[in-house]
């Protein structure tokens, strides 16, 4: 329930007047007021939002039909029956004919080096946007079909994905950083019929060879009897032209060609690729010829929009299934209120278009909005630590969007390289993918924000679409750490072990009560999953698998995942995942992976391994093993501790006491109730072997 007033006391954050002026909600009595209406009434609410959107044909049926209990039938939700849009039309036709914003910048593409920038309007995207659905089409693309998209941060990926929407396909983008195992396991699951990458891109002074990795990728995949007909590659290096017959290994030099993406200034650096004629063409071949007039695909409010996978506790990524309809309203709405958003304001978010925050809040909600965007190719310290802070000054950024491992990381440099550039253009600032530690929220408040900025500490997750509990910059008092309240037609509780709902000051279980628009609809290919993993456990609710608490004045504060999960740098990653790609190691018998505290990602992973017979534990074979998981899942998959576990602490059914594992690794005496251990012996041994520097 929400409480009748904002709480007053000293330690609380409280808006400054040139953030209330104007503002979309603001005070907290109007917050509550919009709030209880969007519970109270969704159809009101909802469809007086759906009014600013474009629907070729008007909802016929129920606006809201759900079941959410397993007892009662299939899961399902549905929206608006009868509806029908086009979400790439409601980002971009609409905005450039009916809103009159086609010479309005959409993006502000900064590439890795500060020389390398860009800028594209929206009349400018939506052609282009155009000519590459003309050109997805022509390679038998048609709506329902997937589409991968493993891409680096280039306004090419953007013009992939509503490329995709424009006529009905499926796209599935896949993080740049992920190795060609993780591709390969995403094509296969999907059934892609379509690879989108990049020659290449460099993070920071390293260069990445995407190509070799997409080639390595689809090379598993026709070793697992799956054929991806067609690799589109984006010249994105600015390289020569690479020719050959099939299979041929070129080398391909860096040129001074602008006819693509902008080229960076990388002329020493020679990119090796390999050609295959049957499979692989260049993006700037296709698009020569593609007309830039398109008619969009009209999708029902419930047709899929996209997949993007997470990981799962069973070790295989979950394909999540968002719906045009819902997707569209919400990513719109929450971009419009948690970022306060006017028609003058220049946003950046530094994520990455290959996680869920990039596809809501780089792509979906700015665009929905008609806002200019500052899309960031590099890294924060690359090539010093200010360059964050400079691009703010550079493009006059209002609204800054980040992770609280960005903030960690840069808070270690001090506050000298802040204070170089004046940020003086920023309003709202924001962070997402973990909560927010109170040491690092105050630095972004006081130092970043010159102590008039509101701090946007917004929860939600892949599985939910956009923003579920957070702050409204001039509505709600902050507190350092609490994600605050729910938004608009989110009904949030607080379970025990046993269901039952708690209410006041609690801690437990978090979970929603009723459906909101952008709430996945099914793990692709297995809905069976999607059930069990969101609605099994508590029967009637949707649960997040996260942990929550609920202070006296109404606060929530997240408290971490609560399953098999580990949340290192912003991104969701599965204790299972990382202890299967240990064991495929011949020397590693078995695996237990746990969370170890790390000053800068918050959380790192802890692994214990148990050697087969004839095996020794040594230096060489902790570097190989942290390079099988790098290879299998990512570099972010890397663990930071790698140790020898003779034995594991398992109950009498064998199941391995992961509890007790976290607490070895961070050295704490204090067990709690070992009475459901099979053999107490093992403790003191995995004391004694802990990894030294932990």
């Amino acid at each position: 329930m929400i409480p009748d007033r904002a709480p007053v006391e000293k330690d609380v954050y409280h808006a400054a007047p040139e953030v209330v002026n104007g503002a979309h909600v603001p005070n907290f009595q109007k917050y509550k007021e919009l709030y209880l209406q969007s519970i109270q009434n969704p159809e009101e609410f909802w469809g007086r939002i759906a009014k600013e959107y474009y629907w070729k044909t008007p909802q016929t049926g129920k606006f809201l039909d759900y079941n959410f209990d397993l007892s009662k039938g299939k899961i399902y939700t549905k929206w608006m029956e009868g509806a029908t849009t086009n979400i790439c039309y409601n980002l971009l036709d609409r905005n450039v004919h009916q809103k009159k914003l086609g010479d309005k910048i959409a993006f502000y593409w900064e590439g890795n080096d500060p020389e390398d920038c860009m800028q594209v309007t929206y009349k400018e995207l939506l052609k282009q946007v155009c000519k590459f659905a003309n050109v997805l089409r022509s390679q038998g693309v048609k709506k329902g079909d997937r589409v991968s998209v493993y891409m680096p941060m280039m306004i090419e990926s953007v013009v992939v994905m509503l490329a995709c929407t424009r006529i009905g396909a499926i796209h599935s983008v896949v993080f740049a950083g992920f190795s060609a195992e993780s591709l390969c396991e995403r094509i296969l699951d999907s059934h892609c019929s379509l690879l989108v990458t990049a020659d290449g891109f460099y993070r920071g002074d390293k260069p990445i060879n995407l190509k070799q990795i997409a080639d390595e990728a689809l090379r598993k995949c026709r070793d697992r009897n799956f054929h991806v007909g067609r690799c589109i590659v984006v010249k994105h290096l600015g390289v020569t032209e690479a020719t050959g017959a099939t299979d041929e290994t070129c080398t391909v030099k860096a040129s001074s060609d602008t006819s693509q993406s902008p080229p960076a200034k990388r002329s020493c650096y020679n990119l090796q690729i390999t050609w295959n004629a049957d499979v692989d063409i260049w993006w700037h071949d296709l698009m020569k010829g593609a007309s830039d007039k398109c008619e969009p695909e009209w999708c029902d409010f419930e047709d899929p929009l996209f997949i993007l996978y997470t990981s799962g506790s069973t070790g295989k990524p979950k394909g999540v299934q968002h719906a045009v309809g819902g997707y569209l309203l919400y990513t719109a709405t929450t971009f419009k209120y948690v970022f306060d958003y006017k028609p003058d304001d220049v946003y950046w978010c530094t994520a990455d278009i290959g996680w869920i925050t990039g596809h809501s809040y780089i792509v979906y909600g700015p665009l929905a909005n008609g806002a200019t965007s500052v899309m960031f190719e590099g890294i924060p310290t690359y090539p010093n630590v200010s360059r964050l802070w400079e691009i703010i000054d550079k493009y006059k950024v209002t609204t800054f969007y980040t992770a609280p491992t960005a903030i960690r990381l840069l808070m270690k440099y001090g506050e000298e390289p802040v204070k170089k550039f004046s940020r003086k253009s920023l309003k709202i600032l924001g962070t997402v993918g973990e909560p927010i530690n109170p040491e690092a929220w105050l630095w972004y408040y006081n130092v970043v924000g010159n102590s008039k900025c509101p701090i946007m500490d917004t929860f939600w997750q892949t599985e939910t679409g956009g923003h579920m509990m957070t702050p409204l910059p001039a509505a709600i008092p902050l507190k350092p750490g609490s994600a605050t309240f729910p938004f608009f037609g989110v009904t949030p509780a607080i379970l025990n072990e046993s269901g039952e709902e708690l209410e006041g000051v609690a801690e437990g279980y978090l979970v929603f009560k009723t459906p909101w628009p952008s709430i996945m609809r099914t793990i692709y290919g297995n809905h069976q999953r999607f059930e069990t993993t969101y609605f099994k456990r508590f029967p009637g609710y949707f649960v997040t698998g996260d942990g929550c608490k609920r202070d006296k004045d109404g606060y929530y504060w997240i408290t971490g995942r609560i399953d098999d999960m580990l949340n290192v740098s912003g991104h969701l990653l599965s204790t299972a995942e990382v202890e299967s790609a240990l064991i495929e190691h011949a020397a590693v018998a078995e695996a237990a992976t746990v969370s170890h505290p790390h000053p800068i990602k918050g959380e790192c992973l802890y692994c214990f391994v148990t050697l087969r017979d004839g095996h020794e534990f040594t230096e060489t074979l902790v570097t190989e093993l942290k390079d099988q998981v790098r290879e299998k899942i990512g570099p972010i998959a890397t663990p930071d501790y790698v140790q020898n576990a003779p034995g594991l602490p398992k109950t009498r059914s064998g199941k391995i006491m992961r509890r007790i594992l976290r607490k070895i690794a961070r050295n704490e005496k204090d067990l709690g109730d070992t009475s459901t251990l099979a053999d107490g012996t093992v403790i003191e041994e995995l004391f004694k072997n802990r990894c030294r520097t932990a």
